[in-house]
């Protein structure tokens, strides 16, 4: 019995021990199989003369890395990427906070309008970029035919830089930003009903209670949201590729994002070295965006919280006098 009660204790002790690191591991070996492993890969055959045909050449180090920061295209498609970045991040992220806080408020049918927020993600991205490239056409499009009739001339939405850019963030904003709004939904009926009642009291008005309640209780979820929407923009593919027929990001490379260009040296001219080069450069462009993402956060929620420390001593201070 006392070695029956010893192994049951062991094992228990075992149990409590290793069980945890058993239950998360699935996580991570799938990680490395699709996530880890494909990322070391890409950067060996980035070290590689690589072809699509031939296969594995000779070992070239740097050089691919050299030649693609030395070629005009990869900055035009850079300047793109981030180009379309900030026209549709910044606006999609504001525009899902203030629709989340119109669903939280007493609306009538609100499942109805909650649901309907997300039906521009469910519809496929060729359907999207289908309908856009059609409204946003250069002889008959329907936005230029508008601007016709109040008498401003037409716009090279698929000719110039800025114009195709916004054209491609509208198509990015009109997919997202109704998912982003369920997020910030789901944040905001997290939020205490207490803090409003407090305001109320304090006269403040909903434009006060916004700004001063709902967006500082957001910020954890607004950061979750730019991190999120930062990795997604700078990969994006689909909506510049299918923007026009052709799909290589316009005649000049007006929209032609990283993604494409990175496409366009894998399988067109065959060269999976210079391709995979281009692939993890994005990596460390994704990677140091994110870095700065999180010291700036962390910046501002450390000055908040000595603001706040600060306050709870004045009070203290207070209370003794």
């Amino acid at each position: 019995m006392p070695s029956r009660n010893h192994l049951r204790s062991r094992a228990s002790a075992w149990d409590r021990k290793y069980s945890p690191y058993l239950y998360i591991s699935p996580f991570f070996i799938l990680f490395a199989i699709v996530g880890l492993f494909p990322l070391v890969y890409t950067a060996w055959v980035a070290a590689h003369d690589w072809d699509l045909i031939m296969g594995q050449g000779e070992f070239v180090g740097l050089d691919n890395f050299a030649h693609v920061v030395g070629q005009r295209a990869f900055w035009i498609a850079l300047r793109n990427t981030l180009s379309i970045f900030i026209l549709s991040t910044g606006p999609q992220v504001v525009a899902a906070i203030i629709i989340a806080y119109m669903l939280d408020s007493h609306l009538r049918a609100r499942t109805f309008w909650r649901m309907g927020v997300l039906l521009p993600y469910v519809v496929t991205p060729v359907a999207v970029a289908l309908i856009f490239s059609n409204l946003f056409s250069q002889r008959f499009g329907l936005v230029n035919s508008v601007l016709d009739t109040i008498g401003i001339d037409p716009i090279g939405w698929q000719s110039e830089v800025l114009p195709s850019h916004l054209a491609i963030a509208s198509m990015v904003n009109f997919r997202w930003t109704g998912y982003n709004a369920l997020i910030f939904l789901a944040a905001m009926q997290a939020v205490p009903r207490d803090l409003y009642e407090q305001a109320e009291i304090d006269g403040a008005g909903k434009v006060r209670q916004f700004i001063s309640v709902t967006v500082p209780m957001l910020r954890p979820t607004i950061i979750f949201v730019v991190i999120t929407s930062t990795i997604g923009g700078l990969q994006i593919f689909d909506e510049p590729r299918l923007y026009d027929q052709y799909g290589r990001g316009g005649t000049d490379g007006q929209w032609q994002t990283m993604t494409i260009y990175l496409y366009e040296l894998g399988w067109t001219r065959s060269d999976f070295g210079m391709a995979s080069a281009v692939a993890v450069l994005l990596f460390l462009l994704i990677v140091a965006i994110g870095i700065i993402n999180f010291t700036i956060t962390r910046r501002i929620a450390n000055g908040e919280g000595r603001k706040s420390s600060t306050s709870r001593r004045r009070l203290k201070k207070g209370a003794t006098l």
